[in-house]
């Protein structure tokens, strides 16, 4: 079984990348071939500077690795590195209809959101199904906001072998309805774009400030607060620290008496606790460069000669040789 999964370079790393994508992908290693890539061509949709994308690239590599990723079990390249890819996209593309994706509800939101409506934008979901088709994937994990991409990627195969015969296996969703609802710091969903996220690593000053600064009420310590569990603090804290630690203070901010300083500074020390392995990893990887490029190259040396004979099938199969 060959799990695919991706995840862009558009800025730092942040807990809900980790919980909701980085932790469920490193457990799945372990359950069959894993092709985990950088979205580095996606993150172009988005992000402009050429020297952030770089940077941002080398960053998540180094988080992922740093986080657990198994190099003997895992494929893990940057997708610009298998330019098969694109070709792969425009197959792709010339049979896939303007419908399917004019009802893709991504493309609204981020526009609505007022991310420039360009033709990389749009085109996501073809460039998205070529990256899954490429590597005959059997298992994509998905969370439910790209559970219509995969849709998408699994009528466009569907119509594609329609046309020109059997090409493409067609991808199996692995739709996760546990994954984990990380909330930001303001009590939105976490996300770059909302400017509401603590990071996995980074400055150990600035990470304490951003969690000293989730929002709260405004109810003293000494009031019972009934709906514990709703607190930000607890939902965070319920992530990182020992189920009992984070028991206990929900109890404890239920019952009243525990100061919203208290619990957050409990967080902290709880989420500072749980990446400090990875954290020392991380240090150790950022001074062995060659090491980590040395990762992404064999990675991606296995998944082009995969994404060869992919495309090779698919242009002999549409006539192109």
């Amino acid at each position: 079984m060959r799990i695919l999964s991706g995840i862009q370079p558009s800025g730092a790393l942040h807990l809900g990348n980790y919980f909701g994508m980085m932790k469920p992908s490193i457990e799945l290693q372990h359950k069959g071939e894993a092709f985990y890539f950088i979205a580095d061509y996606h993150s172009m949709t988005t992000l402009r500077d050429p020297a952030e994308r770089r940077q941002n690239t080398l960053d998540v590599a180094l988080d992922f690795l740093a986080c657990g990723l198994d190099t003997q079990k895992t494929v893990f390249f940057r997708q610009s590195d298998v330019p098969e890819v694109t070709e792969l996209t425009w197959l792709l593309g010339s049979v896939t209809p303007m419908g399917l994706l004019e009802r893709c509800t991504s493309y609204k939101d981020k526009v609505s959101k007022g991310i420039s409506p360009d033709f990389g934008l749009f085109a996501y979901p073809v460039l998205m199904a070529a990256d899954i088709l490429i590597y005959d994937s059997n298992l994509v994990p998905v969370g439910q906001d790209q559970k219509q991409h995969l849709e998408v990627t699994r009528d466009i195969a569907i119509k594609f072998n329609e046309i020109y015969g059997e090409t493409f296996v067609i991808p199996e969703p692995q739709i996760r309805e546990d994954v984990a609802k990380v909330p930001g710091t303001d009590g939105d969903k976490m996300s770059k774009s909302y400017n509401n996220t603590i990071e996995i690593f980074g400055d150990e000053k600035v990470l304490r400030k951003k969690v000293m600064s989730i929002k709260m009420d405004s109810r003293t310590p000494q009031e019972p607060k009934p709906d514990a569990g709703q607190n930000l603090a607890v939902q965070l804290m319920k992530l990182v620290a020992p189920p009992e630690s984070a028991s206990d203070y929900e109890s404890r901010l239920r019952a009243g008496g525990l100061g919203y300083g208290d619990l957050k500074k409990a967080l902290f020390d709880a989420y500072w606790s749980y990446f400090s392995a990875a954290r020392a990893k991380r240090a150790e990887l950022a001074a062995n460069l060659d090491f980590v490029n040395q990762v992404l190259a064999d990675g991606a040396a296995k998944a082009r000669a995969k994404a060869k004979e992919v495309l090779a099938r698919a242009k002999k199969a549409s006539g192109l040789t």
